[in-house]
């Protein structure tokens, strides 16, 4: 039952984190910032969120870093507004590079689907 509630909270933090993030006025943080995944710590005490922007990795890990400095207690704050929970989960951001790799892997795909139709 422990790992229901685990899955549970951890696509609730997901969905209020993409909402959250669009409030954030700093201007290291990308507008165009999407949530990969997020990891749960067992005793919920942990929220690892991993994050990508459509811009690149440079704006990727600057985000992450202005996210990290200053952001993650507002985020922390408005997550325990927004969602009822006993404990709200200290958050930590990690720049992830899946969506810049899918991109690569999409174009290389569409090159030998060009090659066959030539």
């Amino acid at each position: 039952m422990a790992g229901y509630k685990i899955n549970r909270v951890t696509s609730d933090i997901k969905i209020a984190l993409a909402e959250l993030l669009r409030e954030v006025k700093d201007p290291r943080v990308s507008k165009l910032l999407s949530i990969v995944k997020v990891d749960v710590s067992s005793d919920m005490s942990y929220a690892t969120v991993y994050v990508s922007a459509i811009e690149g990795m440079d704006a990727t890990k600057e985000s992450v870093k202005a996210l990290n400095k200053s952001a993650a207690g507002f985020l922390r704050r408005q997550l325990g507004a927004s969602l009822s929970l006993r404990k709200v989960p200290e958050l930590r951001f990690i720049a992830d590079d899946s969506l810049e790799r899918s991109a690569q892997i999409s174009k290389i795909i569409d090159s030998f689907s060009d090659d066959d139709k030539n």
